[in-house]
């Protein structure tokens, strides 16, 4: 069979957020860039998740904003979430310190897609990429330098550059690719992962939680979710840990559903099911003519599963920092680094000490957590798991929330210690090496964090 070759300077797999922003930004920086996506073009876009997001001002404006929240942003008026207890059935607000939105993914998906192609890149649909194209793998420094694919039945080659993995949480570049002498992060395990599945429902009435998203524990770690796209159009899911035992998923959702009154008479318009990392994001997501984005590089929030606006940073910059490393050759590990040390002192940081609080979950029982969230006033609790620390509490509220943890308190004193070492390992990131020089130091001591998080919270190693 002869394969026929296209040449590009950059070349990305997967659009989806990450890959569309970053084709877009490698087209809008002027460059040759091509999206390579294995769906059609009628199906592109259509993808498990969970819809809601912050909104788009974190969002690089190498799109039109402005058009993807007309076109996809269905409910605007998210202005908090609520918890709902599995065992009691008591319900637990948290305000949001601005609103959210919940947005329809596949015509957002659209969008993206649609704004690459505006800013100058091509987007081959129905191509499924089987391998990568690589210099001699004895060589300890081989380089990507594309893709093998199969387009419409015919066998393609992308060459390029630079080749960006946005292929997703199962992508197979990183499988396909011999990385073993590079710095990119090779120590992945499905463990790490959650699966997960969603319906998009319609129900006969408008839910009186419509400006709310709303979230309920199950077993193994994971939780139940009711995103409304609409008063009376809900994306309805769950996932779980996969280091858990399994889980039916489809039917635990269908027993939850059957179990609220605002359900009854309602129908499924679409379903959907995927696997998204909940992990901290990869330590290094470079190697030789080679990057990792979004979902394939662990750029998701590892305790909501939320991605998106991640994905759109990462994508915007790694396409950038592949541009300014374009000079006729494939560009090394060093040419590319400033990627990784962004990606770190930004979101990165925050993800890696979120994930902190998944270990230590993973050595409690279900019941005993949500007791505790349940008993945490609900701005506490987004504070004692937020970014900016922990803030006061009136001696009444403290005296309340001592009465309500009774039987507790050896957890929330766990929890205390944790937290200190969540916030010490957020501060390392922030001090990522600024080459790959410093890597193996700045991991050892990572390393070391992770040690003493393992000892007090009694956590099996997830690393």
């Amino acid at each position: 069979m002869t394969t026929r070759t296209h040449e590009y300077d950059v070349v990305v797999v997967g659009g989806g957020t990450a890959g569309a922003f970053a084709a877009a930004t490698a087209a809008d920086e002027g460059v040759n860039a091509v999206i390579v996506e294995r769906k059609s073009e009628d199906e592109a876009g259509h993808i498990a998740c969970g819809d809601a997001i912050k909104g788009t001002a974190a969002f690089p404006n190498v799109i039109d904003r402005d058009y993807l929240r007309e076109e996809s942003f269905t409910n605007e008026s998210i202005t908090g979430a609520r918890f709902e207890n599995p065992r009691s059935g008591e319900e637990l607000d948290i305000p949001f310190p601005e609103p959210g939105a919940v947005l329809d993914r596949k015509r957002y998906g659209e969008v993206l897609l649609e704004e690459a192609e505006r800013a100058g890149a091509d987007v081959h649909y129905d191509t499924v990429v089987q391998g990568v194209v690589q210099a001699d793998a004895d060589d300890e420094s081989a380089p990507v330098e594309g893709v093998r694919a199969v387009r419409r039945g015919d066998s393609v080659e992308y060459r390029a550059q630079v080749t960006v993995d946005a292929a997703g949480a199962l992508s197979i570049l990183q499988d396909k690719a011999d990385l073993h002498e590079a710095t990119f992060d090779t120590n992945v395990t499905y463990q790490q992962f959650c699966s997960a599945y969603r319906e998009v429902v319609d129900v006969p009435e408008p839910v009186e939680w419509d400006d709310r998203i709303v979230f309920k524990p199950t077993q193994e770690l994971g939780y139940l979710w009711y995103f409304p796209r609409t008063s009376t159009e809900i994306n309805a899911g769950l996932g779980f840990q996969m280091n858990k035992e399994p889980m039916e998923l489809v039917d635990v959702l269908r027993r939850d559903l059957r179990e609220r009154p605002e359900f009854r008479g309602a129908q499924v318009r679409d379903k959907l099911g995927g696997a998204l990392p909940t992990r901290r994001p990869y330590d290094s997501a470079v190697a030789p003519g080679f990057l990792a984005v979004g979902d394939a590089a662990g750029h998701v929030n590892p305790t909501t599963g939320g991605g998106i606006p991640g994905a759109a940073k990462a994508g915007t910059w790694a396409a950038r920092r592949a541009v300014e490393s374009l000079n006729g050759a494939i560009p090394d590990e060093d040419d590319l680094w400033e990627y990784n040390r962004q990606v770190m002192t930004d979101f990165g940081k925050r993800f890696a000490a979120m994930d902190v609080y998944n270990v230590w979950a993973g050595a409690h029982e279900v019941e005993e957590l949500v007791d505790i969230v349940t008993a945490i006033p609900g701005q506490k609790l987004v504070d004692v798991l937020g970014s900016k620390g922990s803030t006061s509490m009136s001696l009444l509220l403290k005296l309340k929330t001592l009465y309500d943890t009774f039987g507790h308190w050896g957890t929330l004193n766990e929890l205390r210690k944790i937290k200190g070492r969540a916030d010490e390992l957020k501060a390392h990131y922030d001090a990522y090496p600024e080459s790959p020089e410093g890597f193996e130091r700045w991991r050892r001591e990572r390393d070391r964090i992770m040690e003493e998080i393992y000892e007090t919270s009694g956590a099996d190693s997830k690393y």
